[in-house]
């Protein structure tokens, strides 16, 4: 009986002793992703991408453009374009992520890092964490701005709360390439410009904006395989109704694999670079 107790003590004791690791590193990246918000608080400057930026859009699209892409209907046009603007703004809201952390680098933040008791990786993870705020933000003033334009949700406000936590669940495995380019550009005006390339093509090489039926052919093939257009066709049908599974489907994977390629490759640069 004393054996047994033993036993059983001692393996608590190990699961313990492996558990607490992880404990320290989610409590770790926590800290420094409260870090970063208190950094943005103090600099509000560094949200204009994610507040001003959205209304700019909307405004621009809608009123300059929606008459003559829908046919003279800006309602119609705000009922198809706003899902596809809101996965375009997280796409936007990564970059930056990208240029804040090489500018840290720059600045030799990173280095006192080192000097902490902490996992390596801690610093990239609360960056990420912390950018879940502006991915938030990203959809409350699409939503809000687009509802006093006369945006109306026509599925439910269930579907209405999936498609933004697909929306910004997209986000935090797509920020990973910004923090990849961060850990690799020389400078943080370079990120930007980098990922701008990235992003525009994505953007606009989607049905973002318009149906992918009246592009060329050759266009139309890589509309199809574009993860905005899977992401925006799902936010779209869970928004104002739709085909949402497929999407889902290829939208879930396009996740994977950016958390598949894009970690690794971010987390090696991050060595190599602080």
């Amino acid at each position: 009986m004393s054996a047994l107790t033993t036993t059983t003590t001692t393996k608590a004791i190990g699961a313990e002793a492996i558990g607490r690791p992880h404990a320290r590193t989610v409590r770790h990246s926590i800290a420094l992703a409260k870090r970063n918000l208190i950094k943005t608080s103090r600099t509000p400057e560094q949200l204009i991408d994610v507040t001003l930026q959205p209304i700019i859009f909307l405004l621009l699209f809608v009123y300059v453009f929606g008459g003559a892409i829908s046919g003279g209907s800006r309602h119609e046009y705000l009922q198809y374009l706003l899902p596809g603007l809101l996965g375009q703004g997280i796409a936007m809201g990564s970059v930056a992520l990208g240029q804040n952390l090489n500018a840290d680098i720059e600045k030799g933040v990173f280095d006192r890092f080192r000097s902490l008791p902490i996992a390596r990786f801690v610093p990239l993870l609360g960056a990420v964490l912390a950018d879940f705020f502006r991915y938030l933000i990203v959809c409350v003033i699409y939503l809000g701005f687009g509802y006093v334009l006369g945006f109306r949700i026509g599925t439910d406000p269930l579907a209405t709360v999936a498609a933004v936590a697909l929306s910004i669940a997209f986000a935090l495995c797509f920020c990973w390439i910004s923090v990849f380019i961060g850990m690799k550009a020389r400078t943080s005006g370079s990120v930007q410009g980098i990922m701008f390339l990235l992003i525009f093509p994505l953007s606009f090489g989607s049905s973002v904006f318009v149906q992918a039926s009246t592009m060329p052919g050759w266009m139309q093939a890589f509309v199809k395989v574009n993860p905005m257009t899977h992401l925006v066709g799902a936010v779209r049908g869970l928004m104002v109704g739709g085909p949402v599974l497929s999407h889902l489907g290829w939208t879930l994977l396009w996740m994977g694999i950016l958390l598949a390629v894009f970690v690794p490759l971010a987390l090696r640069a991050y060595r190599r670079r602080a």
